[in-house]
């Protein structure tokens, strides 16, 4: 059965493990039986190496997931998929979900989030892997694809990128940085629903805040803006031009699926429709009506699209 890396925000904490487990596993058991997952992924440095618990939930073979989101964002996306017989991965990055998550924001580095990741991909030994990815899930999940190609058969690429600094980031997204730098309190709930065009439920909103039961929980949030390479001496750029130049030779199915209102992305989809040889010749859908967080706003219908996308490109 193919495998589906869902690759996303989402947000988990080292300290108080059994109150914020009972809170988290309460939401997922609405939408899917949970049984515990845990990956190890080692962290720090080499000289002294800690354990981190990469967690993610299973039903039968399914998987899920990380800013400031978690697995929890694609409930709607997992049934449709798993309807249609892909077993589903979609693990919460380190400081998202039911990941553990460092108090120190030093701890969080563009490297190290691409490292964790590949500790789940290699670890679970994933293979033909349809890569869909949103948000962080491609400045992390693309990286991947450049540099374990062999794993992946196929990529969906929603409102996301892989900026090298090079090019000027929107205005909305220097905006959207200074807010998380330097908000006295930070609401994780409504940092989604800004990104989002429907009114969502205190049920739903509640959810989004459930890992994060105080702030010190919270070090990822502040510190996944900080990041995203803005200058071209950026510790990440070279990676990702290294990254780029993979993509530019990558010929397998590519379908860019990105919203029709999303002020922070909306001009990569050109880009990688362009750069991407897999890109040519598909049919690439625009998510009518739907904002930054797709999966929130059209879950069901991006569903859809990858589910035909898949049956129609065999690997």
């Amino acid at each position: 059965m193919p495998d589906l890396l869902a690759s996303v925000a989402g947000l988990t904490a080292l300290h108080e493990r059994d109150r914020l487990d009972a809170a988290v596993v309460g939401l997922l058991a609405q939408w899917l039986e949970p049984a515990a997952l845990a990956l190890y992924a080692c962290v720090g440095p080499a000289a002294a190496p800690r354990l981190q618990r990469l967690a993610s939930v299973r039903r039968g073979q399914s998987v899920r997931p990380g800013e400031p989101s978690w697995s929890y964002l694609y409930r709607t996306m997992i049934p449709v998929l798993r309807g249609a017989g892909l077993r589903c991965v979609a693990p919460d990055l380190i400081g998202f979900g039911r990941s553990d998550k460092p108090v120190a924001r030093e701890e969080y580095t563009y490297q190290r989030h691409v490292d964790w990741m590949r500790a789940v991909l290699v670890g679970l030994d994933l293979r033909d892997v349809t890569l869909v990815c949103q948000d962080w899930g491609g400045l992390i999940g693309l990286r991947l694809v450049a540099e374990h190609p062999g794993r992946f058969a196929r990529v969906v690429a929603a409102n996301t990128g892989l900026p090298t600094g090079d090019v000027p980031m929107p205005d909305v997204w220097h905006r959207f940085r200074e807010v998380v730098r330097t908000a006295p309190a930070l609401s994780v709930s409504r940092l989604v629903q800004s990104g989002c065009r429907t009114t969502l439920t205190p049920e739903v909103l509640a959810a989004y805040e459930a890992p994060f039961p105080d702030p010190s929980y919270a070090a990822a949030v502040r510190a996944m803006p900080e990041l995203v390479p803005t200058t071209p001496d950026d510790p990440a750029s070279e990676a990702n031009r290294a990254a780029w130049r993979q993509l530019a030779a990558w010929d397998k199915p590519f379908l860019v699926a990105f919203s029709d209102r999303d002020p922070i992305t909306g001009a990569m989809a050109p880009v990688l429709k362009d750069t991407v040889p897999g890109a040519a010749g598909l049919e690439h859908p625009v998510i009518e009506g739907a904002g930054h967080f797709l999966q929130e706003d059209a879950g069901e219908r991006l569903g859809a699209v990858i589910a035909e996308f898949v049956r129609a490109h065999p690997a």
